[in-house]
């Protein structure tokens, strides 16, 4: 479709001349329409999608697919990242999805449909496991109601740009199949924070896993180090100077190194690992440092941050 069609298009639809300038920047939107079966997984993409950054719409009203995507895409940001998932249970469901699509391209929109699949018999399983029916089961069968909405949304599978079959795939694996398609790599990196805390004040609650410094002489009796933090080069020194630091520090980076790769298999974005000491001032700062640092040399996304620093 050249400028003058897209143009053409916004005036027949009642668009501004705002919306008809707009219309060729549309396309730097990324617009994804999720669609399927009930029980292929939609929400599970949806959840995915959030994940690497696109705001979801769920349940949307066909009809307001374009309204939506105008919307968004002149708040700008976050929302210039939208995805809209529809469902057959929807009252306003109908099966012309291919011209709600079409009328999108026409605004000069680039959706990308993503339509969620799976066998008949996958699907009579999934439905059995958590005890309900079908949306279109009525007073039918199970079989007929699966039956009943293939028909409703035959012409919406075949208009599908990517197409996932989700019989064979686990929750975490069509997670990871969505992140793939449309994540970022640096949005798909497992991200773990090196939190320094005081055991005095309590462990963190977000904690995954928890490091205790306490086994290391503590500055604090150090007269000239007594003021000072992990965070200076001389308290730093002395902290990974003693016997057994520096073994600490290396085997806590291989375990997490061990573990980072299964953390993003199950889903997991986040990480935090806290180390202890005392009142969080000497020795958990600067071995909290230390740790972050040996996890960036291994290619890891870690960074540090220190709880009750200057709460002494």
């Amino acid at each position: 479709m050249n400028n003058q069609q897209a143009v053409t298009a916004d005036r027949a639809d009642g668009a501004t001349g705002d919306g008809e300038r707009d219309g060729p920047r549309h396309a730097e939107m990324e617009l994804v329409v999720v669609t399927g079966v009930s029980g292929g997984g939609r929400s599970t993409v949806a959840r995915a999608l959030e994940n690497v950054g696109y705001y979801v719409v769920d349940n949307l009203p066909q009809a307001l697919m374009v309204t939506m995507a105008e919307l968004a895409y002149r708040s700008g940001g976050a929302t210039r990242r939208t995805a809209m998932v529809l469902d057959v249970r929807s009252r306003a469901f109908s099966t012309d999805l291919a011209g709600a699509v079409r009328a999108l391209r026409e605004r000069g929109f680039r959706p990308h449909v993503v339509f969620v699949d799976a066998d008949d018999e996958v699907l009579i399983r999934r439905f059995e496991s958590v005890r309900r029916s079908h949306p279109l089961q009525g007073e039918g069968r199970l079989a007929d109601g699966i039956a009943a909405e293939r028909s409703l949304l035959a012409g919406a599978r075949a208009e599908s740009d990517v197409l996932i079959d989700t019989s064979q795939l686990n929750v975490n694996q069509l997670r990871a199949r969505v992140e793939e398609l449309f994540g970022t790599p640096d949005v798909r990196t497992l991200r773990i924070t090196v939190l320094s805390f005081g055991f005095k004040y309590g462990l963190p609650p977000d904690a995954d896993f928890v490091v205790d410094a306490r086994f290391l002489p503590n500055p604090f009796w150090v007269p000239e180090l007594r003021d000072h933090t992990g965070l200076q080069p001389d308290v730093s020194a002395y902290v990974l100077g003693q016997p057994g630091a520096q073994t600490f520090v290396s085997g806590y980076a291989e375990l997490i190194g061990a573990s980072a790769a299964g953390f993003e298999r199950e889903g997991k974005r986040y990480l935090t690992v806290a180390v202890g000491c005392t009142g969080g001032k000497h020795r958990s700062v600067a071995i909290g440092e230390a740790l972050a640092g040996r996890l960036r040399d291994a290619g890891l996304a870690a960074h540090a941050q220190h709880r009750d620093l200057g709460r002494e």
